[in-house]
């Protein structure tokens, strides 16, 4: 899975370094993904995609990008609406395309972070949804 994390992040966080992504590899290695339920996604008997939640809150949403484009993301977060009547996340500013498929999915805008939750310079969009249900 942080194979899968960092093939996506590459693709599709540009506003962050190699240091950056390294950095945060670590954590998601040794930290977040230990502390989340995980629901995997397999496409021909390999993982393609996973979600990540705490309670009613998507942690993570990473797809291979060797599988953008097939439903794979939606199916996840599918799974989770299904499961929460609820879900909320946060999205990075500067991933725009992320922030466009939430909000075509019913998340809206709950607020903003100027800071990601490590404290850095990454500003975070809080999204709610989805809606309607």
């Amino acid at each position: 899975m942080v194979e899968i994390w960092r093939r996506a992040v590459e693709a599709t966080h540009e506003f962050l370094s190699p240091e950056d992504i390294d950095f945060y590899e670590g954590h998601i290695r040794d930290t977040y993904l230990p502390a989340l339920d995980v629901t995997v996604a397999e496409l021909s008997g390999r993982i393609v995609g996973f979600l990540g939640l705490q309670e009613h809150r998507v942690e993570m949403l990473f797809v291979d990008p060797e599988a953008h484009n097939l439903g794979i993301g939606t199916r996840l977060l599918a799974h989770a609406a299904a499961r929460h009547a609820r879900l909320d996340l946060d999205v990075n500013e500067q991933n725009p395309s992320a922030l466009d498929f939430y909000r075509s999915r019913g998340f809206v805008e709950t607020g903003r972070s100027p800071t990601d939750g490590e404290g850095r310079p990454f500003p975070l969009i809080h999204l709610s949804g989805p809606y309607p249900r």
